[in-house]
């Protein structure tokens, strides 16, 4: 992981601890729904009741630092937590959609516990051992266990993608993270496609249809 700075400055955001106060709360997130290769991260949290640090907030907000800092807090400090990843080739076979919501599932079984209440990001969810969920657009800025969940998926995923940019440094995912970069489609046209790109996603599956035309 990228060294942190525990100086970095901090802004703080009101996030919502829960939304049902006495139960056992987990929030959820994925990170990694749009690029062209590598995993989708799921994660599930459980966080303490009234747990607040100011640097917490949609992942997608925050630094790098930030993020950093608060994936140990959240490690240290939050119930339960578990990170699952679900890959390339499994995206191809399911759909990112359902690749999404199989990843939140596999981190919530992972738990530890069996949560009370299930709080996911996004709108679309299927039930999980008849847990009661709710689905809160943009929920990543309005409560702090997605918010946690989104940080970890976050900083999980890109952890990985830095790991196998060592194996393809080709693409520069260590630094696009797999995103369709003018850097990483200009790669696959003159290196093509790897084990870990999504084989489904245009522009990939255009290059493997007709490598000519790409």
């Amino acid at each position: 992981m990228p060294e942190c700075n525990l100086r970095h400055q901090m802004k703080s955001i009101n996030l919502i601890s829960h939304l049902h106060p006495g139960l056992t709360e987990a929030g959820c997130d994925e990170a990694g729904r749009g690029p062209l290769a590598g995993p989708v991260y799921a994660a599930a949290v459980i966080l303490p009741e009234n747990f607040h640090h100011p640097l917490l907030n949609d992942s997608k907000k925050m630094t790098e630092k930030s993020r950093c800092i608060l994936r140990e807090i959240i490690e240290k400090e939050a119930l339960y937590f578990s990170v699952k990843a679900v890959g390339a080739e499994e995206i191809d076979e399911m759909n990112i959609l359902n690749a999404s919501i199989e990843g939140m599932h596999r981190a919530l079984k992972s738990l530890g516990t069996k949560p009370d209440y299930i709080l996911v990001d996004g709108n679309r969810f299927r039930p999980l051992d008849g847990i009661p969920y709710e689905c809160i657009v943009k929920g990543d800025g309005k409560f702090a266990s997605i918010a946690a969940a989104s940080v970890l998926a976050k900083t999980f995923r890109d952890e990985f993608m830095i790991k196998i940019a060592k194996e393809y440094p080709e693409y520069g995912w260590d630094r696009n993270m797999g995103y369709p970069t003018k850097e990483h489609l200009d790669a696959i046209r003159k290196f093509g496609v790897t084990p870990y790109h999504r084989k489904s996603f245009r522009p990939v599956s255009d290059f493997l249809y007709n490598p000519t035309l790409f």
